[in-house]
């Protein structure tokens, strides 16, 4: 961050979805059930968050995420290759916004096979392209039975919550 954002840095402190909800799990300030998601989930390594923010910014979001996904569900699996050999979904750079369709079916073929591979029935991102592509283009020409969800959704549907103290009633 410190190569694009030197003096902000100075004011600010830059922190990502990753860093927030790591530090709102360990330090308890929410608290999570992973009973909320049983069923067999995966993780997509979004390209911006991995292998472009690792080169871009000198740090790559790949453990992370794992360790959130792992609070929230009761049974994680790999897709392979991951984290920084990961594929692309076929949404990137924006593709899913453009009129690119068969170009996105084409590329993500890979990427649905790879899921498919897993056989989990939850995929977990964090990139809004790769949502969508995996959501809208990839379930539907591929016929891919997977639910997918943010990983901030994630956390938001297994978040335990608890009366303040005094309102119980």
């Amino acid at each position: 961050m410190e190569k694009w954002f030197k003096d902000d840095l100075k004011r600010f402190e830059i922190v990502t979805t990753f860093d927030l909800l790591t530090d709102y799990l360990r330090s308890g300030k929410i608290r999570v059930d992973k009973s909320v998601h049983p069923q067999l989930t995966t993780y997509h390594d979004p390209c911006n968050y991995g292998r472009k923010s690792l080169k871009a910014f000198g740090r790559g979001y790949f453990e992370e995420p794992r360790w959130i996904v792992g609070q929230c569900c009761e049974n994680f699996v790999e897709m392979y290759p991951n984290r920084e050999a990961n594929y692309c979904c076929g949404g990137g750079g924006g593709a899913w916004a453009l009129p690119f369709r068969e170009e996105r079916v084409f590329y993500g073929r890979i990427k649905q096979r790879q899921i498919r591979n897993t056989k989990a029935e939850l995929v977990v991102t964090s990139c809004h392209n790769c949502r969508d592509q995996i959501l809208k283009s990839l379930r539907k020409e591929y016929n891919l039975d997977v639910e997918v969800k943010y990983i901030w959704e994630l956390v938001s549907d297994a978040l335990v919550l608890e009366p303040k103290q005094g309102d119980e009633g």
